[in-house]
């Protein structure tokens, strides 16, 4: 049951109002019921809802908090229900409700914002953008000493306030404690039972061989959840199925199928040429990669999460990640009419994987663990990635946060699109993360599902340095590349080859490292996107302020000053 508590005076706070019980009046008031939640589905299906955040204690009466609660537990998000006195003389949509009083159409406007509000805030189980765990914590978000308005997010003084506040709490632990190995077995057995401790000998790649106990005249991908969401997908399954029988390996009486992970993970992160470099390494001989990219197993659909907004379908099993290195475990195989023996023909080839999502979006932790650890993520990505496989290799590629929200916001951005309105979204955004700070850690804000998914641009997302310590408490140095995309875009051939010693890869002829390194960029600004122009100059002071603290970290971590982003211009 949704419950509110509303700051206007001019609402009934109890009960319902003294209104006519003739049946034409109960008529007319289901049929502007209907109508209200009618608007409310298609404005949380639109996603073109509008909502206020708290004003101070010092706002007058219209500005009081709207405090919202669903089933008893309250939500971490805050906001205000402002009402407008001026009422028109005459209903337009329904002539009944002419003689209905003042109060009335009060009730009425409210009813409208709660129904919206609780589409929102519960989603239904359909719209995970702000999903309900059963691990939210306990008490509200404050808005922080700093809070204001939407109407007054242009207010300078203001949001630098917030900024500062933001900033003097930053702090950056030494390390995190790693969770046991069998506590990571506990909360995912079946991923432990089938991937082995050990791989094939004499190959580069981590590939093992696999028992198959299937129908051999069956369909193989026939429950691969890849293959239902997408026709691309299905149709290179088809090409597998048609291939799969010949790459069975038969040995005393058994059947046995190759099967791979990847030997490096592009990890992160988003709008930061991960593309361009994928695409440049799919052109090298000895690297494959998974059938499409960004699968976003680890850290989505394992969990049943397709897209963000459709909520939770069914989780997919690690054998169907698997599947998506059948053409490239083909390759490391090779032809066994001339290698009987079921030793690979080709072991140096190996498997990237990009997602971009890899790095960094742990938020599904919150519906699927204990919430034991003061709102911070008993388990990461990392951990189970480290479990299985500890001599992975992992690449990075970043920009300067800043431009990086940018470019975020006018690549996902659905409508309405301006430097104006990314001013308001970055406004908004870092007074939500200035409220959780005023009550959780900065870590366990950064890793808030409910403030990340709050938030109308993704600002946690440059936070590189929280993400990049997490990962370097499992991994070693040695074992993660980070990049910058300023750099490659400079010189893509220095990057290139970078990468490859990274990687170990042989030398390459002329003609292919040139074909590899002068190609055009993948993935760039779309042209109506480049006709919005810049961010607003007082958007981007306030974000390079934001972004300050953790690029100085990043900086020292990483010994580079390059990642100040100091002196950059606009890519």
């Amino acid at each position: 049951m949704l419950r509110a508590q509303l700051g206007v005076n001019d609402i009934a706070r109890a009960g319902r109002p003294a209104l006519s019980s003739s049946s034409s009046y109960q008529l007319c008031r289901k049929l502007h019921e209907y109508r209200i939640e009618q608007r409310a589905v298609d404005t949380m299906t639109q996603m073109d809802y509008k909502y206020s955040l708290l004003g101070s204690a010092v706002d007058n009466y219209r500005k009081r908090p709207l405090l919202l609660q669903v089933d008893d537990t309250p939500m971490n998000l805050f906001a205000v229900l402002e009402v407008k006195r001026e009422l028109p003389r005459r209903w337009s949509t329904l002539g009944c409700f002419r003689k209905i009083r003042l109060y009335s159409f009060l009730f009425g406007l409210a009813v409208t914002f709660l129904i919206m509000a609780s589409y929102i805030l519960t989603g239904d189980k359909k719209g995970l953008l702000l999903t309900p765990s059963p691990y939210h914590f306990s008490s509200l978000v404050s808005p922080g000493p700093f809070a204001f308005n939407l109407s007054s997010v242009k207010d300078y003084a203001h949001i630098k306030l917030v900024v500062k506040s933001i900033t003097s709490k930053v702090e950056f632990r030494s390390s995190r404690q790693m969770p046991e190995l069998k506590s990571l077995v506990n909360s995912d057995p079946h991923l432990f039972s089938v991937i082995p401790r050990k791989f094939l000998p004499g190959v580069k790649n981590p590939c093992w061989y696999e028992e198959y106990t299937g129908n051999i005249t069956s369909d193989p991908y026939r429950t691969n959840l890849y293959a239902r969401y997408s026709r691309r997908f299905r149709t290179v399954f088809q090409h597998l199925r048609n291939t799969f029988r010949e790459h069975l390996f038969h040995h005393d009486g058994k059947l046995y199928r190759m099967r791979c992970l990847p030997y490096f993970y592009i990890i992160g992160q988003p709008k930061c040429g991960t593309t361009d470099l994928y695409d440049r390494l799919r052109l090298h001989p000895d690297v494959k990669f998974t059938t499409f990219k960004e699968p976003h197993w680890w850290t989505r659909k394992r969990f049943g999460i397709i897209r963000l907004s459709e909520g939770f379908h069914d989780r997919y099993p690690v054998e169907d990640y698997l599947d998506l290195f059948d053409q490239a475990a083909y390759q490391i195989q090779g032809n066994f009419t001339a290698n009987a023996s079921g030793s690979p023909g080709k072991p140096d080839i190996i498997i990237g994987e990009a997602s971009a999502s890899t790095m960094w979006d742990n938020n599904a932790w919150v519906y699927f663990y204990d919430n034991t650890t003061e709102g911070e993520p008993p388990f990461l990505i990392q951990d189970f990635v480290h479990a299985l496989q500890p001599d992975a290799r992992f690449i990075v590629m970043l920009r300067d946060p800043v431009e990086r929200l940018y470019s975020d916001y006018l690549y996902f951005g659905i409508a309405n699109k301006s430097a104006e309105d990314f001013h308001e979204k970055v406004s908004e955004s870092l007074q939500l993360f200035e409220g959780c700070l005023t009550e959780y850690t900065m870590r366990s804000c950064v890793y808030n599902t409910t403030v990340n998914n709050a938030m109308p641009v993704r600002l946690q997302v440059g936070l590189y340095i929280v993400y990049l310590m997490d990962w370097l408490t499992v991994f070693s140095r040695k074992q993660i590349l980070v990049l910058r995309l300023e750099d490659h875009a400079s010189n893509r051939k220095y990057t290139m080859h970078k990468v490859f010693d990274f990687l170990n890869l042989g030398p390459l002829s002329k003609e292919i490292e040139s074909e590899i390194t002068r190609s055009p960029a993948s993935n760039t600004r779309r042209p109506a996107d480049k006709n919005l122009g810049p961010m607003l100059p007082i958007t981007k002071e306030i974000l390079r302020d934001f972004y300050t603290p953790f690029n100085e970290k990043l900086a020292k971590v990483l010994r580079n000053d390059s990642f100040l982003w100091e002196n950059n211009s606009k890519l």
